[in-house]
């Protein structure tokens, strides 16, 4: 099961006491105070991972708390600050405050490295508060509390190119044949159940492509899967809308219009991203007079024409998606 929201709770260390402590040398029974210092309680970091896609890790563990820091010692040594928590979470993960919904930080670089909560600041020992009144205080400072806070996080894959289309399209088969990816691929709807990224090696730069659910007819009202998944084609550059042209999943041109309605429901700036209208199944004979009757309808529209699983035309589509993007 593909976990791309979920909710956390972390805890940072509270700082260790200040010591209370006095010297005891020979020849020296009443020594001034010498209580160390206390250590600073563990911190928790969240840091972007690009060998994790999903945030299947946080099914079972939702709680994390580091380490209390140690309290000041004998002879003003100071306790020892507590190990941080490195919580890996994946390229694309958006952190909200689960009480307010406001947005903490958006982790999109690889390798970033964020102070959710900080550790407590450890107290001081008895010898900083001596004074010529108090030459013997018995006072430490306790050490501060950690920061605590409960966190939502989603997951928003980054690709340059997101596959969108109804159930059966051919996504994932056009995703199998041009990158390293292994979707699940069958002769039936919702074969994909979550999205899959592969990566479309060019000699100028490799592209990522994304290939999300089907979408069916009401998807924005919750009929099929869902739309939930179209947060993951929010973060690419363009669009590929993949249409089966064989007639077999209904008219391409109505199937078209249905994919656009879903998507300018799910999001206005999502309907204006561009986009890559592709015909699959070409290999099939009707696709031709379908293919003929979408171009009357939408003459405005640039196409392309593929068949996936005869492996037809498909040279084309990885130059034409980078001048698309890049131009």
């Amino acid at each position: 099961m593909f976990l791309d929201e979920t909710t956390i709770y972390v805890k940072a260390g509270h700082g260790g006491a200040g010591g209370k402590h006095f010297l005891r040398e020979k020849y020296k029974p009443f020594g001034g105070p010498a209580g160390g210092d206390g250590g600073a309680g563990g911190s928790v970091y969240l840091q972007a991972d690009t060998g994790l896609n999903s945030l299947n890790d946080f099914r079972y563990k939702r709680e994390f708390s580091a380490q209390d820091g140690q309290n000041g010692m004998r002879n003003k040594m100071a306790g020892r600050t507590a190990d941080d928590i490195v919580i890996s979470v994946p390229c694309g993960t958006v952190v909200r405050r689960a009480e307010t919904k406001k947005i903490i930080v958006d982790l999109t670089t690889p390798g970033e490295r964020f102070l959710l909560a900080k550790g407590g600041k450890g107290g001081q020992g008895n010898y900083h508060f001596a004074s010529s009144r108090n030459q013997a205080p018995t006072y430490a400072q306790p050490g501060l509390p950690g920061e605590e806070l409960r966190v939502e996080l989603e997951l928003k894959l980054i690709a340059d190119a997101g596959l969108v289309g109804l159930p059966n399209a051919g996504k994932s088969t056009l995703l199998k044949m041009l990158t390293n990816a292994k979707p699940k691929i069958g002769d039936y709807p919702f074969t994909t159940l979550s999205p899959n990224l592969g990566i479309l090696p060019l000699y100028k730069k490799n592209l990522v492509l994304a290939d999300i659910p089907g979408l069916i007819e009401g998807a924005s009202g919750g009929a099929g899967l869902g739309d939930e998944f179209l947060r993951h084609i929010e973060r690419t550059k363009i669009i590929v809308h993949l249409v089966d042209a064989s007639g077999l999943s209904g008219d391409p041109a109505r199937n078209y219009r249905t994919i656009q309605r879903e998507l300018k429901a799910y999001s206005a700036k999502l309907a204006r991203k561009k986009q890559l209208v592709v015909f699959n199944k070409i290999d099939v004979p009707e696709s031709a007079e379908n293919i003929a009757r979408f171009k009357q309808e939408f003459p405005q529209i640039e196409t392309l024409s593929i068949s996936a699983a005869a492996r037809q035309n498909l040279d084309g589509l990885p130059e034409k998606l980078y001048k698309a993007i890049y131009g």
